[in-house]
């Protein structure tokens, strides 16, 4: 293996297969069944894992109940939806790409286990140039776990994604303001913690600003009031739980920190026109007819 890169170069390690898609190996998906193990990882955004050299077992979880041990050797990709788990199995000397699909920004890291123990992680945040650019990639990635036999399709958007985020780095977005960053960093903040009790008042004293000037950031920037984008991350993160998990609507309200189930399904209804019930029976139709 080479040396290590520096978090300067770290795109490099990966450009050779964003330009070579027939380079890439198979493109494996996870699931969020059983429950994960001591040690796996499990977080609340989408990820790819990749080897970039060497080889190693990958224990993921999938949507049967049963995991699921993958061997990877180099450039061979595992996508991972948010909540769903991946752990490990290190063996051999092996060096990996880890991408983290934030809303504002991809977080890159390279890591190197060297057969005893690991090298330092090189890491890097790559700021998105908005919450949409670059989305219909990862939609893709989504949509081909209802298709992984589609293996060629399945390459060319990890190269699609890898050439986006190289395209990015040496092409990074223009430097925000002081209040457009503090704006990106709430929304962030809002984004992976959800679930719990956020009030506008928590939340402002988190950042050391008054409810006040939180509300009138949002405003500025955002152009919306902050419990709304707070109740619409809310509600996008139940829809995934509805269509993924058999979980009782009140179940699914209070993972996504409504404490009162009543009032989540009154805003439910009122953005989509349905009870969360309802998207869940019409979404599962229309997979199922898909698959057919």
């Amino acid at each position: 293996m080479d040396t290590m890169p520096s978090e300067t170069d770290v795109t490099t390690h990966f450009e050779e297969f964003a330009l070579t898609p027939h380079t890439l190996g198979h493109v494996y998906f996870a699931g969020n069944l059983p429950a994960p193990p001591p040690l796996a990882y499990q977080v609340h955004f989408p990820r790819i894992e990749m080897v970039l050299d060497g080889q190693l077992v990958m224990e993921v979880g999938n949507n049967t109940g049963e995991d699921t041990r993958h061997a990877m050797d180099k450039g061979s990709v595992l996508y991972i939806p948010s909540e769903s788990w991946n752990k490990p199995v290190l063996t051999k000397p092996v060096e990996t790409l880890s991408i983290l699909f934030g809303k504002q920004s991809f977080g890159i890291s390279i890591l190197r286990w060297n057969g005893e123990n690991f090298d330092k992680a090189i890491k890097r945040n790559v700021l998105r140039r908005g919450p949409r650019t670059g989305a219909f990639i990862i939609q893709a990635l989504e949509e081909l776990r209802w298709h992984n036999q589609d293996q060629q399709t399945a390459r060319l958007v990890v190269a699609s994604l890898l050439s986006h985020i190289s395209e990015i780095t040496h092409s990074p977005p223009e430097i925000l303001s002081k209040s457009k960053a503090l704006f990106e960093a709430v929304r962030a903040y809002v984004e992976q913690h959800y679930h719990e009790a956020l009030t506008r008042e928590t939340v402002a004293q988190h950042f050391y600003v008054s409810p006040n000037y939180l509300s009138q950031l949002f405003t500025k920037e955002g152009k919306f009031k902050f419990n709304e984008y707070l109740n619409h991350t809310r509600l996008e993160r139940a829809k995934c739980l509805l269509q993924e998990y058999d979980m009782k609507v009140k179940e699914v309200a209070h993972r996504c920190g409504f404490t009162d189930s009543n009032y989540f399904c009154r805003i439910f209804r009122a953005q989509t026109d349905r009870s969360p019930s309802e998207y869940r029976a019409q979404y599962r139709c229309k997979m199922y007819s898909a698959t057919e």
